[in-house]
């Protein structure tokens, strides 16, 4: 199996927290398009074993700014140029101002059978402060709207460890999470990425960032309310209900190959990733002149053995002995073993059989731990 992401580059307005490329001269839509109908074709040969695609997900910039026609004519070239399964997982990200009872039931018409829903806050300052376009009114009335016209596949997104917030401010943001009563929630710590307005701010004190000690309240209290409300914490920022797991996502954390399509947008084929040039002009110049629009290495044995501990010890499946003494070799398996032992001691991590996991209640101090566990040559 296999995944297809498509970057949708445009955005109406910035996030002011968001390091994601996109463009707002939304002029180039059609151009864009064109270009990427073109790229589709080119790439029907980069999957290594010709896997049938099970995943599409539209992510962005702001999928939404596209109208039904144009998101129809995206899937119906991929539909005769790749194999794809009739049980396809098709993700499409929305901004709440942009949806409409009439838009939605065009997505569906479309194929599109999951959403994924930016709501990011339940506080219109905070909404405000972080430069997004909608409202809670908007928010709440967006989920009721996809719920009304038969979505049963839905997943929102919230950022937590905001500016001056503390856990009073969290409790209330859950409670209201909550009460939508929908499959998915993907909870992102909000992180000050280089060359955002967020990160500007934050340069020149206009805010703080919160200790680190409130961040990790927050976060624990966070995973144990989803937890309590019938939510499977599956990877650190994704909460689940009934196994409704994100599958395009999963997929990145199992190391299935996938295909980037859009400007900034990353390919794998387990022997090479690639990546897209991150400008919406250069992309279409390039890709209407048969030019060269992305960069490419291969990857070596420690490449995808620190790949490996990236994506699997962030989720509940861990990452498996057996699996790196098969594909990496003893020397690979010795030095993991090393720094496994250190953690076990300090209870940061344990062992089920041959799997190594990391305990719930140090996901948030992963990246520091996967740094240590993985190889350099």
């Amino acid at each position: 199996m296999a995944g297809i992401y498509i970057h949708i580059p445009f955005c109406k307005s910035k996030c002011y927290y968001c390091d994601f490329y996109s463009s707002q001269d939304i002029s180039k839509t059609e151009q864009f398009i064109s270009s990427l109908l073109i790229e589709i074709e080119q790439k029907k040969n980069y999957l290594i074993d010709n896997e049938t695609i099970e995943t599409i997900y539209f992510g962005g910039g702001t999928p939404s700014v596209l109208n039904p026609k144009q998101i129809q004519e995206i899937l119906s070239k991929i539909y005769t140029t790749y194999n794809f399964s009739s049980k396809t997982e098709i993700t499409f990200e929305l901004n709440p101002d942009d949806i409409t009872e009439e838009y939605l039931m065009l997505l569906k018409k479309a194929g599109i059978n999951r959403l994924s829903i930016g709501l990011q806050s339940f506080n219109n300052n905070m909404l405000k402060l972080m430069n997004r376009r909608h409202d809670v009114k908007q928010a709440i009335n967006s989920v009721k709207i996809a719920k009304n016209i038969g979505f049963n596949n839905i997943s929102v997104d919230l950022i937590y460890g905001l500016p001056n917030t503390n856990l009073d401010f969290l409790k209330d943001e859950l409670d209201k999470i909550i009460k939508l009563d929908i499959q998915h929630i993907s909870a992102y710590h909000l992180t000050y990425e280089d060359k955002t307005v967020f990160k500007n701010y934050l340069e020149k004190g206009k805010l703080r960032e919160l200790p680190d000690t409130e961040s990790q309240k927050q976060f624990v209290y966070l995973t144990k309310f989803f937890e309590d409300n019938g939510f499977e914490q599956y990877e650190i920022s994704n909460f689940a209900k009934n196994n409704l797991y994100s599958k395009h996502n999963s997929n990145y954390w199992f190391g299935v190959e996938y295909i980037g399509l859009g400007p900034s947008a990353h390919s794998y084929n387990k022997q090479s990733r690639q990546w897209n040039i991150a400008n919406v002009k250069k992309y279409i110049a390039e890709i209407e002149n048969n030019n060269i629009f992305y960069e490419k290495e291969n990857l070596t044995v420690n490449d995808k053995y620190n790949e490996y501990l990236l994506t699997r010890l962030r989720t509940k499946w861990g990452i498996d002995l057996n699996y790196i003494e098969k594909n990496f070799g003893n020397m690979y398996l010795r030095h993991l073993i090393s720094y496994v032992d250190k953690y076990l001691n300090l209870e940061y991590i344990y062992k089920q059989k041959n799997i190594v996991h990391l305990h719930k209640n140090y996901w948030f101090l992963s990246d520091k731990i996967i740094s240590e566990l993985m190889k350099t040559i």
